[in-house]
């Protein structure tokens, strides 16, 4: 058992020299969780010794996080300057954005809305309820329900400002706590409305139907205060290689 227990005492030695036993939590948003670091999780710990912890409770609280030392990177789907503007911090280079990928948001509506294609106009009509029924904008005589995500949500945060210009949404609208929820609601209101990652609607093919609009883009990456220390250098070297960028959804 001496014998035993002096071998395991020395792999674990070997293991911490080159490295591998680490383990990186971070938290934020549901899409770079979702499109990027479950499909690479694997690979990720057998090419850097990492073993990444991922909680997805969307970018604006991921974010606080960051801000109140719990965590050493937090993960987001919206620009640095918009999550920075929502929390009342200066732009001044405290906080570091680093960039993995550009994602695309598209509209959403009911699989049987006869609707296809909408301009930003539209979308920032229905959801800010100027207009209440589909037929205004070319459907069925249905009533708009509006869906959309907590207020603190990358996606929300996105659309928000750039499609409706930061105008409000409209009294009574659905909030939900995840992007799943969101496609799930739609898809059973006949006069749902909401605005996902394409990345996550590939994971839920048919569910609902997408929308034809302008595009809407927004980066997924990790934010970092000040440089990234060596475990999230590592992390992100590798998620910038060819061999990760390809298994990203």
């Amino acid at each position: 058992m001496k014998v035993r227990h002096l071998l395991m005492g020395l792999v674990g030695i070997l293991t911490a020299a080159v490295g591998y036993g680490e383990t990186l939590e971070v938290a934020g948003s549901t899409t770079v969780e979702k499109s990027i670091l479950e499909p690479v999780a694997k690979q990720l710990q057998e090419a850097t010794g990492v073993a990444i912890s991922v909680r997805g409770v969307n970018t604006g609280r991921g974010f606080e996080e960051l801000k109140e030392g719990k965590i050493k990177a937090s993960i987001a789907s919206a620009p640095l300057s918009s999550i920075l503007a929502k929390a009342g911090l200066p732009n001044d280079g405290t906080y570091q954005e680093h960039v993995l990928r550009v994602d695309v948001i598209a509209p959403i509506v009911h699989k049987e809305n006869p609707v296809n294609e909408l301009t930003w106009e539209q979308l920032s009509d229905l959801n800010t309820g100027k207009v209440t029924n589909w037929k205004d904008v070319g459907g069925a005589d249905q009533a708009v329900v509006v869906v959309t995500s907590q207020s603190t949500a990358a996606t929300r945060m996105m659309f928000q400002e750039m499609v409706m210009k930061k105008a409000d949404y409209a009294s009574g609208i659905r909030e939900v706590k995840s992007t799943r929820e969101e496609v799930d609601l739609v898809s059973k209101f006949k006069g749902g409305i909401g605005a996902v990652s394409v990345s996550f609607l590939s994971l839920n093919p048919d569910k609902v139907k997408v929308v034809k609009s302008k595009e809407i883009n927004r980066p997924l990456s990790f934010i970092t205060k000040g440089a990234p220390d060596p475990v999230v250098q590592k992390v992100l070297d590798y998620l910038k290689t060819d061999a990760a960028q390809k298994m990203f959804r």
